[in-house]
Parts: C-alpha cells; structure tokens; sequence
C-alpha cells in the first residue's frame, strides 16, 4: 500500500489478485448456504416450471397436429362439445354443435338459438396440465401422484362438460347475466375445482408427515 501526493491510499496492483479468491469463496459458500436453506422451494420451482413447460409444448404439439383434421377444432375440443350438447339435450333442451364455418370453434345452439363458441381454450386442457404441474412439484410416491392426477383430470374434464352445461342454460334463461356468467361464474367453477384438489394434495401430504413423525 502506498500514498500519493495528496495523502490518498493506492492500492498496488499484485495486492487485488491475493483477495479475488477469498471473495469467490465467500461468494461461494454464501449462495451455497442460501441453496440448502431454500432447498425445497427451488425443488418446487423447478418442478412445477420443468413439468408445465414439458405438458405445453407437448400439447402444443398435438394441436398442430391437429390441424385441418375432420374433429375441428380438434378432438378434444370436439368431444367436449358433442357431450356438453348430450347432456343439455338430457335436462329437456334441443341443442345442437356445428363446427364453425370461418374459424376453428363449434357453434352451440339452444333450441335453436347460437349461444356460445366452444373454442380449443374451453376443453380445460390447459387447466389439466396447470394442476398436474403443481401435483408434480410435490410429488410423493408415483403410483400415489399418478392415481391422484389421474383422478383428478376426469373430475376437472367432467366439472368442465358441467360448467359449459350450465353456462349454456344459464345464458339461454338468462341473456341479461351474459357477462356475469361468462367472466365469473364460468372461470370460477372450474379454478374453484382445481384449487380445493389442490388442497386436499397438500392436505394428504402434510397427514403423511405427521403419521411418518409419529412412527419415527
């Protein structure tokens, strides 16, 4: 260390090499720390981020291949649409799907009146693949995740099929609630469904904990 004219302190330049490494060190061991300490919430991340990314672009893929195929929109789509129409024709009304004749949707009609498109978005697809994101960041056992996710993608299709139902009747006796029933009622029954399985995952998990606790 030396000093100049003014008194100033000057670092030579062969005395900064000597404290790089101790820094890096430090450096090191500080993030090192940090990892261990959110060690479970970067699993979780990583998980549900690699999972989620995975299933879209999987399913991204069999949209395009999808495309032009004789189930327009696609077959998902179009079953969700054929069944949504079964089971409003069961609680008394004539309804009736067509596939759009400008754009990829099937038309829904009422006794004879056009309520709604039944777009790709509204096969719940992309719902599935959020809740099994998140199952799979808490993965437990496979068969057990497998079997929860399995059961519970039929209950969130089938809440599906249900909310189209109803949003279907409810605009068809309601017309004047449009926008209540399409911007609440609609999003909230099936987010509704996928949060309290999402509780009752975290929920059996924490069960598990407790019971292996006690045993231990």
């Amino acid at each position: 260390m030396t000093y100049n004219f003014f008194g100033k302190c000057i670092l030579k330049r062969s005395f900064l090499p000597k404290y790089i490494p101790v820094f890096l060190l430090k450096v090191y061991r500080h993030l090192k720390a940090l990892l261990f300490k959110y060690k479970s919430v970067l699993r979780f991340v990583a998980l549900f981020l690699g999972s989620y990314l995975v299933l879209s672009l999987l399913y991204g893929l069999y949209l395009k291949i999808a495309e032009g195929s004789e189930y327009p929109p696609d077959i998902i789509t179009h079953l969700v649409a054929r069944q949504s129409s079964s089971v409003i024709n069961s609680l008394g009304y004539v309804a009736s799907v067509v596939p759009g004749s400008s754009e990829p949707t099937m038309q829904l009609y009422v006794e004879n009146k056009f309520l709604a498109r039944i777009i790709e978005g509204c096969n719940a697809v992309s719902i599935i693949i959020l809740f099994t994101a998140f199952v799979i960041a808490f993965a437990e056992r496979f068969k057990k995740t497998f079997l929860f996710i399995l059961a519970g993608a039929v209950l969130i299709y089938a809440v599906n099929i249900l909310r189209i139902v109803i949003l279907a009747v409810a605009l068809y006796e309601y017309p004047q609630h449009k926008e209540l029933l399409h911007g609440v009622v609609f999003p909230g029954l099936i987010y509704g469904m996928v949060f309290v399985l999402w509780m009752m995952w975290i929920r059996m998990l924490k069960l598990k904990t407790l019971s292996d606790e006690k045993q231990g």
